[in-house]
C-alpha cells in the first residue's frame, strides 16, 4: 500500500480519556490517520470532537450505525479501512459486528464483549467475514514483555513452574462514582461493566500477561473477591489461584484499593533453571535470576536483542519505551497485518503478534471463571468454560 490506514472511532470524543491515548498510539509510526468518527452517545459531543480533530461536517456522525452505513457506501480511496472502538464495556459486541459485516476491520479495547457469549459470536462473525481484530491489551506490546515471552518459548528457564502477578491501584479507594468521576461511574456499574469491578478491569490485563508471557492457558482457578467501599456493587479487590496446562502453579491478585498506589502491575515467573521478573513502573528492566550464575539485568535497546524485541524497540538505550509506546505497537503491527492482507502478503509472525479475539475469549472466560469462583465461600477450585 502507498497510503496510510483510514480509522474510524466509535467513542472517543473529547470528554473521554482513552479515546485521546488511543490516537496518540495510533498516529505513533505515520501509518494511520482518522477520517471520521462517532465519538459519543451525545450529537453535540461527537460533533464538537470532530472539528476538534479537524474532521469534515460529513465524516462526523450521530451513530455508530450511521457510521458504518454510510462510510460502507463510499468509494474505496476515500472510507474508512477500520474502527477503533473505545466506549463502555456494554458498547463493544454491537459497534464490533456491525463493522465487520459492513466490511471493515476492528481494533477494540478489553475486555472485548459484555458476556462470554458475545464473545464467542463476535469470533464467529470474524471468521464468517474473514476481517482482522486486535485487542488492546496493552502490558503485552511491552519490547521486555515480548522479549520475556520469547525466552520462556526458547526453554531458557526450562519448564514454568511459578507465576506470580499483580495489579494494584488506589484510585477507587473512595466512592467517587459519586462524585462526578465518569471512568469510575461505568466501570462500577454491572449494567455497563459487566459482571465484574477490579476483575473485569484489571483483573484481566493480568491475566493475559500470564498467558502471553507463559504461552500457558490457566485452567482452572479459585478466589476470594471483596467490596471494601461500602455500597459499591461490583467488587473493587481479589485474589486468585491458578492451574496451569502444564501443571505449573499461579497467584493473581489486582486491587483498587491500594490507596497510594498508582498502576504498579508486576509478573514473576519461574521455571525450573531461573526466573525473570517485569515491573511497569520499570518498563525498559527485565530481571533475570538464575540457580548457577548471578542475576542480569537486561535492558531495552541495549541488551535485549531477540527479534521480536527489536522489531516493536523505537528509541535508542537509554530511552524508556513507556504506556504510549507499547499501546502504539498493537497499532502499529495490526496496520502492518491489514496492509500485508491488502496487497496479498502474508504477515510475518512479527506483524501478528497482537492481542486477537482468541485473547477476548480468553479475558472473558477468565471473568466468568472468577466470578464464579469468587463469590463462593468455599473456595472450591473452578474450571474455566469451554
Amino acid at each position: 500500500m502507498n497510503r496510510k490506514l483510514r480509522m474510524g472511532m466509535v467513542g472517543g470524543g473529547t470528554d473521554a480519556f482513552i479515546g485521546a491515548i488511543h490516537r496518540l498510539a495510533a498516529f505513533m509510526d505515520n501509518q494511520i490517520e482518522l477520517v471520521c468518527g462517532c465519538f459519543s452517545v451525545n450529537p453535540e459531543i461527537s460533533k464538537s470532537s470532530g472539528k476538534l480533530y479537524y474532521l469534515p461536517e460529513n465524516r462526523v456522525y450521530e451513530s455508530y450505525q450511521e457510521m458504518f452505513e454510510k462510510e460502507a457506501r463510499l468509494p474505496e480511496g476515500e472510507r474508512m479501512d477500520f474502527v477503533s472502538i473505545v466506549t463502555p464495556n456494554f458498547v463493544h459486541f454491537a459497534p464490533a459486528v456491525m463493522a465487520l459485516e459492513n466490511g471493515f476491520d476492528v481494533v477494540i479495547d478489553k475486555p472485548m464483549t459484555f458476556t462470554l457469549d458475545e464473545a464467542i459470536k463476535l469470533k464467529e462473525k470474524l471468521e464468517e467475514t474473514g476481517r482482522t481484530l486486535a485487542l488492546t491489551h496493552t502490558y503485552s506490546g511491552y519490547p521486555a514483555v515480548k522479549h520475556a515471552k520469547q525466552m520462556v518459548a526458547n526453554g531458557e528457564l526450562g519448564e514454568i513452574r511459578k507465576v506470580f502477578v499483580e495489579y494494584p491501584q488506589g484510585w477507587l479507594s473512595a466512592k467517587v462514582e459519586d462524585q462526578g468521576n465518569a471512568q469510575a461511574s461505568w466501570r462500577t456499574d454491572p449494567k455497563r461493566s459487566g459482571k465484574a469491578g477490579c476483575m473485569g478491569d484489571i483483573g484481566t490485563h493480568a491475566h493475559h500477561l500470564a498467558e502471553y508471557i507463559t504461552g500457558l492457558k490457566v485452567t482452572e482457578l479459585c478466589a476470594e473477591l471483596n467490596v471494601f467501599v461500602p455500597n459499591r456493587l461490583l467488587d473493587d479487590d481479589g485474589a486468585a489461584l491458578l492451574r496451569f496446562e502444564n501443571g505449573a502453579k499461579g497467584v493473581l491478585m489486582a486491587t483498587q484499593i491500594a490507596a497510594g498506589e498508582e498502576n504498579a502491575l508486576k509478573i514473576r515467573v519461574y521455571g525450573e533453571k531461573g526466573g525473570l521478573e517485569w515491573f511497569q513502573h520499570e518498563p525498559n528492566s527485565l530481571i533475570l535470576k538464575w540457580l548457577d550464575k548471578p542475576m542480569q539485568v537486561l535492558r531495552v535497546g541495549t541488551s535485549m536483542n531477540s527479534a521480536i524485541a527489536v522489531h516493536n524497540t523505537r528509541t535508542p538505550g537509554g530511552h524508556p519505551e513507556g504506556y504510549l509506546e507499547a499501546f502504539a505497537n498493537i497499532y502499529r503491527n495490526f496496520a502492518m497485518t491489514v496492509m500485508a492482507k491488502k496487497d496479498g502478503v502474508e504477515p510475518t509472525s512479527e506483524m501478528l503478534d497482537f492481542p486477537g479475539v482468541d485473547d477476548g475469549i480468553r479475558g472473558m472466560q477468565f471473568i466468568d471463571t472468577v466470578v464464579k469462583a469468587g463469590y463462593d465461600d468455599t473456595m472450591k477450585w473452578v474450571k474455566f468454560a469451554e
